[in-house]
């Protein structure tokens, strides 16, 4: 049976966005009309189709290109921009862009990064635009992430895009004398990638491809700049998490907490990787955060046993990080830490002095971790309560059910 139109386009706009949308990107030199040259193509696909072209991505880039120049021969003001495209297409020819051309020009997403990780753009644009563009998230997903609201979201987004236009800046990865001023704003975007696949709901197709797409593209980038230990202590951390992926979920989906994950399901070939790629970093004597992360996650990692793990080691980490990057995240994972080593009392006190997590439902559902082991139990169900109504992902959702559940603080009307 032949593949229908709807599943075709939708299978090669997930597979080969970044890379379609990169190139247009290079051609038109405007990233509003090829987000929307591409989302026009898909709609022209999906009218045009009966049978799947032999190059899809070449016939959706040929029907961009055409939607684009279209758009701006209709616009007032699209003369000399349309001309100015005229020159460039020829250099880049847009019906030439079988898979084998794509690599002739170079990984096109990580140009991508690259350009919306441009020092022109404040970093907090620069995240949110790459997750957008290279990964497809949505706003309220980008919004979510940043813990701020999605109308303001969507602006940042959209004044973002209006400055790589307004400013000319290029598609390209840039000459090495300027890759360093870039390459904070690229590792923050790799790690979110791999973030937002990683929290992502257990066999939704973002859980698995956004993790390794991360890692791909962080080897890319730690091949581009061999002696930057952060690049390699960022692959590392990467690694020492992804390791974990297959036991952090049942087989119904639900969550498995790390001190009762099986620990013979850990993929021992990337723990091995990543302590090599640590070891590298850390020779350099220029341990940054992504380097502490690792060490850390690498603790876990070495630890026979969750009993037998290093709590201490992993608080006084937690503490270098906390001077490398003061966040409110890095805070409560310090928290949780000193709990570990040091008892819940004392990392209940740390939790409570945290300010800016009131809607991060990690925050209520470690705070309620610890009242419970301190047996107060009314207040631990509220907190997992909170924690409940905040979690995003129907695993989350079950889980803190669950504890309620063992609490015997869920009421009879109330469902997962």
């Amino acid at each position: 049976m032949s593949e229908s139109a709807p599943a075709a386009v939708e299978r090669v706009y997930r597979a080969d966005r970044a890379r379609m949308l990169a190139a247009l990107i290079r051609v038109l030199g405007d990233f509003e009309l090829a987000e929307d040259a591409l989302q026009e193509a898909c709609a022209l696909a999906l009218r045009k189709w009966a049978a799947v072209p032999d190059d899809p991505v070449a016939w959706l880039l040929t029907a961009a290109r055409n939607s684009a120049i279209d758009r701006l021969r209709r616009a007032r003001l699209g003369r000399e921009k349309l001309a100015a495209i005229g020159v460039r297409s020829e250099e880049v020819p847009m019906s030439d862009f079988s898979d084998r051309r794509l690599l002739e020009v170079g990984d096109e997403r990580l140009s991508l990064i690259f350009t919306c990780c441009h020092p022109a753009l404040a970093e907090p644009a620069r995240v949110a635009l790459t997750l957008q563009a290279v990964v497809g998230l949505t706003a309220g997903q980008i919004a979510r992430t940043f813990l701020i609201g999605e109308a303001t979201l969507a602006q940042r987004l959209v004044r973002a895009k209006r400055k790589i236009r307004d400013a000319g800046i290029t598609l390209e990865v840039p000459p090495d004398h300027l890759l360093p001023e870039r390459l904070a704003g690229v590792l923050a975007v790799v790690y979110l990638i791999f973030t937002q696949g990683y929290t992502a709901a257990a066999g939704s197709p973002e859980h698995t491809a956004l993790r390794q797409e991360a890692i791909r593209l962080g080897k890319l980038v730690a091949t581009l700049m061999p002696d930057e230990p952060e690049a390699l202590g960022l692959v590392a951390v990467l690694l020492l998490h992804d390791s974990r992926a297959a036991a952090r979920h049942d087989g119904e989906g639900d969550v498995v907490l790390l001190e009762d994950q099986d620990r013979a399901r850990w993929d021992r070939a990337e723990i091995a990787e990543a302590l090599g790629l640590l070891d590298r970093a850390l020779r350099h004597g220029e341990p940054g955060p992504y380097q502490v992360q690792a060490a850390i996650a690498a603790l876990h990692a070495q630890a026979p046993s969750a009993e037998l793990t290093d709590w201490a080691g992993i608080a006084g980490l937690y503490t270098r990080l906390l001077e490398l990057t003061p966040s409110p995240v890095v805070a409560l994972n310090h928290a949780v830490a000193v709990a570990m080593a040091r008892g819940p009392a004392d990392g209940l006190a740390l939790i409570d002095r945290i300010d800016g997590l009131e809607h991060y439902h990690l925050m209520h559902a470690a705070r309620a971790d610890l009242l419970r082991r301190l047996d107060r139990r009314a207040e631990a169900a509220t907190a997992y309560r909170r924690a409940h109504e905040l979690a995003h992902t129907p695993a989350d959702r079950r889980f803190l059910a669950r504890r309620l559940l063992d609490l015997d603080a869920l009421d009879p009307g109330e469902t997962p």
